[in-house]
């Protein structure tokens, strides 16, 4: 038995599992989750979805499976599945009395803080009047999603679970977890039990591709429990179709993949790492020494500036970390020419005034354990 100990719990149900063979949303399933997330409610543990299956059901509604689809048609065809995803979640858990709430999410929800502080707010509100919040990424309007930015959903229930503070983070796909090998091609292909640490080994097993309607591949999911992890979030890979396959993970049972918690980040500090940059600012070797020692980001370190940004938006410093900037590029680069003006007449102003981005406020990539 695992010591799960989880009292907020994200569910993503991907594609291939919540879908029928024709593509639709299988019914019956969904009122089986349902059940197990009554169940978990009553032993006093919160429960989240991030569904997919919106333009895998769209496309069979309208007749597209298996056409090549441009974005605009994927967009339409998210527009119309996600419709009859919704309806489908409110009836079953009608059936046990409960109401549910739709979120729909873009990556740039996760990067302007007071929209994040908000998104936190009404989960904790929906939870407060009994209600099961379903999310689910906003296709109709966003296009980097539908690309490989999120895969399935995989890092948007990552994101939710860091963001929100969950416990515990499962991801239900069609496989029983990560194998040591593609065990569509090799009968002797292991069950990985317990993943502490994701190594290059552990990255070579995920593989990549995908499969049947899903976008996203273990890969993607190996991901989405990295992000999770560094947040201190247990992280479960399992096969959707396992009876009680929710219950006997959140109890604990040996079932699927688990990739064990790790808090690496506080809270502000994930807010940071997973944000979307407005920019990138280049520094030069000594900077990026003076940074990992627990500096602050100067002037007079700087080479350039990319992209449009201003105060109290994420940038990325250089390709090592990210920092919530206290100037915009005009400023930064007018500090950066009297500092340069300065030294070449012989000046002793060490850092030339204002800083740019405060020590604080960075967070690196690469942190150590």
């Amino acid at each position: 038995m695992r010591d799960i100990r989880a009292t907020r719990t994200v569910i993503k149900i991907g594609t291939n599992t919540i879908c029928d063979a024709e593509g639709k949303v299988d019914a019956a399933y969904l009122d089986d989750v349902a059940r197990q997330l009554i169940e978990l409610e009553r032993m006093g543990v919160q429960s989240i979805i991030v569904t997919s299956g919106a333009i895998g059901t769209g496309s069979s509604e309208l007749g597209l499976d298996g056409v090549q689809k441009d974005i605009p048609h994927k967009q339409a065809c998210a527009a119309v599945g996600q419709a009859a995803l919704m309806l489908t979640y409110r009836q079953v858990f009608a059936r046990y009395d409960r109401s549910v709430g739709q979120l729909l999410l873009t990556y740039n929800d996760f990067s302007d803080r007071k929209v994040y502080l908000n998104l936190r707010k009404t989960m904790d509100v929906l939870f407060e009047l009994g209600v099961i919040p379903i999310v689910n990424e906003n296709d109709v309007i966003s296009t980097d999603e539908i690309g490989e930015t999120f895969g399935d959903n995989d890092k948007l229930s990552a994101l939710v679970a860091s963001k929100i503070d969950a416990d515990l983070l499962i991801l239900l796909t069609d496989v029983d977890g990560l194998y040591d090998r593609n065990p569509e091609t090799d009968k002797d292909a292991r069950l990985i039990d317990t993943v502490d640490e994701i190594t290059k080994d552990i990255e070579l097993m995920a593989g990549g591709g995908t499969k049947g309607r899903s976008k996203g591949g273990m890969r993607s999911k190996v991901n989405a429990a990295r992000i999770a992890m560094g947040a201190g979030c247990n992280t479960v890979i399992a096969n959707g179709r396992e009876r009680d396959v929710i219950l006997r993970v959140v109890k604990g049972e040996n079932i699927g993949t688990l990739f064990s918690a790790k808090a690496m980040y506080t809270n502000r500090e994930r807010w940071i790492l997973y944000a979307s940059p407005r920019g990138k600012i280049n520094v030069d070797p000594g900077a990026e020494e003076a940074l990992r020692a627990g500096g602050s980001l100067l002037p007079c370190g700087i080479i350039s500036v990319e992209g449009r940004f201003k105060k109290g938006d994420v940038v990325r410093i250089g390709s090592f970390a990210k920092g919530v900037v206290n100037l915009s590029p005009g400023e930064i680069m007018r500090l950066k020419e009297e500092y340069e003006r300065e030294r070449a007449e012989g000046g002793q102003r060490a850092h030339n005034g204002s800083v740019v981005v405060d020590h604080s406020n960075i967070v690196f990539h690469d942190r150590p354990d």
